[in-house]
């Protein structure tokens, strides 16, 4: 390969870290009624790169998904109640999961669900200032996931703990997938300071809204048993659940 090339490569790769602003920014997002909003510090440029937070505010449909990490949580059961309910969800997942989880990855496949990707390591996009590096986070998974099921993994990515930038969102575009957050998330994933059966009905339920994307932490053995029954409340208030496929386009 001549000079020139391998300088033209390698100022290509600098120049991804250098148009856009890289500062870490925090998910959340602020709901009144069925308007959600996104963080004032992104609102500028959010919807530029494939992003998803919410789906149609004008329909009564809900998006479910999973956050799987590096633990063993109650995933066996909950996809039970899925089955049982007819429901398809997204469950994002990290590679060492799927090493440890293969017959978990092959039923949620089998059963219709998405196998998402929640990066390799569970780092800060945002912090990740290498493109080789911050391309393996999305590689590596998707590798790993096709060598078990052959199939390439659905193009949804969830920044691990919802930590993002500008420049994290557009990297993550220009590798074609869709970024996913969340328009409803709650205090769910501390195995040790698990909320009550009642009150995470009330907040889950409660908080209900058109177009909504839920995100569930599986190692909850809370969501896990009242998931049943919030499912079937939240049909019977007239809400369909739907796939990430479904997702309205921009």
């Amino acid at each position: 390969m001549k000079i020139s090339s391998l300088i033209s490569i390698c100022l290509a790769s600098i120049l991804t870290f250098s148009n856009l602003n890289t500062k870490e920014l925090n998910w959340y997002f602020v709901q009144n009624g069925n308007t959600v909003s996104p963080p004032k510090e992104s609102a500028s440029f959010i919807d530029k790169y494939d992003t998803y937070y919410i789906g149609d505010p004008e329909k009564k449909i809900i998006y479910l998904t999973f956050d799987e990490g590096y633990e063993n949580g109650y995933t066996g059961k909950i996809l039970d109640i899925l089955k049982d309910n007819n429901v398809p969800a997204a469950f994002f997942v990290v590679k060492p999961y799927i090493v440890s989880n293969p017959d978990i990855i092959k039923r949620m496949d089998a059963e219709g669900h998405l196998v998402c990707n929640h990066s390799t390591h569970h780092p800060s996009m945002a912090k990740i200032t290498d493109i080789n590096k911050f391309n393996a986070e999305f590689d590596d998974v998707n590798t790993e996931y096709k060598n078990l099921t052959g199939k390439d993994m659905p193009k949804f990515f969830r920044p691990p703990m919802g930590k993002y930038s500008e420049q994290s969102l557009s990297n993550t575009k220009n590798k074609g997938y869709k970024t996913i957050f969340w328009s409803f998330a709650y205090k769910d994933w501390i195995t040790n300071e698990q909320p009550t059966h009642e009150y995470a009905k009330k907040k889950i339920i409660g908080k209900a809204h058109n177009g909504e994307i839920m995100l569930l932490h599986a190692v909850s053995k809370t969501n896990t048993e009242i998931l049943d029954e919030v499912l079937k409340e939240l049909k019977s208030q007239g809400y369909e659940f739907k796939s990430l496929t479904e997702l309205p386009s921009r």
